[in-house]
């Protein structure tokens, strides 16, 4: 195979798994692309990107322009004489100027099936919605919201207890191979991108920090999908006593008696919902560890028939 001389952009640890691939392959990464190190953890002590932190291992160059707008950053990245960029994650918007440099293109890893769920959030937003497939599409990059043609995609089942996490994980390893066969296409010429289809358009809007909040009166398998596509980020919770408790895990299930949306059913942590129930199965209060449900009730002395909220 062709061994092409690219520059990788990414930043989150979603983007690590390909640009081991693409060094695997025997690739010339020339540049890798990352957002610049942000305060993090405790002592908001300047972190670098895993991306980052990947590359300088590997011993690739690394580069965090503010912005590929400025005559500078493009004459830089035409400087590289790319045949292609490889673009996973990356958090800055690519300018025509850039697109066009590679002789390939821009190729961009995106964790959905095109045109379904375009933008920032596709994993978060395919579990939400109830989908039952997901997967990986390798676009070949225009100046849209994830607009441009296809080269290769790839479906993944949303299973009923599949969380983001498990998703996360599962699509970067699929992307990480899916981007090194076209890189392979197209390099021999066997692989050509196609027009994404006019229909079926969503919109992976970014997620805010209160659509976390658990509202009882929901159907348990809306909360159960909100908790399973929201861990950790941004986080699920509900409110009891002042307090303001995340929900880690939980389980739906159909009680045998009704109650009150937000009712303890039993001492297990079953909670009444708008539509069968909820079992808190891994619960954190404020300042405290994770704890078991039946182990929140102990702490706080909470009995059946008790209403949260």
């Amino acid at each position: 195979m062709a061994k092409l001389r690219l520059a990788f952009m990414g930043t989150p640890g979603f983007s690590v798994p390909a640009l081991d691939a693409v060094v695997r392959a025997g690739h010339e990464v020339e540049a890798v692309y990352t957002q610049p190190p942000r305060p993090a953890h405790r002592g908001k002590k300047e972190t670098p990107s895993p991306v980052h932190i990947a590359a300088e291992k590997m011993g690739i160059p690394v580069r965090h322009p503010v912005s590929l707008k400025t005559p500078e950053a493009q004459a830089a990245f035409a400087d590289l004489r790319l045949d292609a960029a490889v673009v996973v994650a990356y958090g800055l918007i690519l300018p025509k100027a850039i697109l066009e440099i590679p002789r390939y293109g821009c190729l961009n890893i995106h964790a959905s099936l095109l045109p379904r769920w375009r933008g920032a959030a596709p994993i978060q937003r395919a579990i939400l919605a109830g989908d039952e497939e997901t997967g990986i599409s390798i676009m070949q990059m225009d100046e849209g919201l994830d607009t441009g043609p296809v080269l290769l995609e790839e479906p993944v089942q949303i299973l009923h207890r599949t969380t983001a996490h498990d998703l996360h994980d599962d699509l970067a390893h699929l992307g990480a191979r899916l981007i090194v066969e076209a890189l392979d296409g197209l390099a021999d010429g066997s692989m050509r991108p196609k027009k994404q289809p006019d229909d079926g358009v969503t919109y992976a809007e970014k997620l805010k920090k209160s659509e976390g909040f658990i509202d009882w009166r929901e159907p348990a398998s809306d909360i159960d999908r909100r908790v399973r596509a929201l861990t950790p980020w941004p986080g699920c919770y509900f409110e009891h006593g002042g307090e303001r408790i995340k929900l880690l895990r939980a389980l739906p299930t159909f009680p045998d008696r009704d109650a009150p949306p937000g009712t303890l059913l039993d001492d297990q942590g079953t909670v009444a919902c708008g539509t069968g129930a909820i079992r808190l199965q891994r619960v954190q209060r404020p300042g405290r560890g994770p704890v078991s449900g039946e182990d929140f009730l102990r702490g706080l002395r909470l009995s059946p028939g008790t209403v949260l909220g």
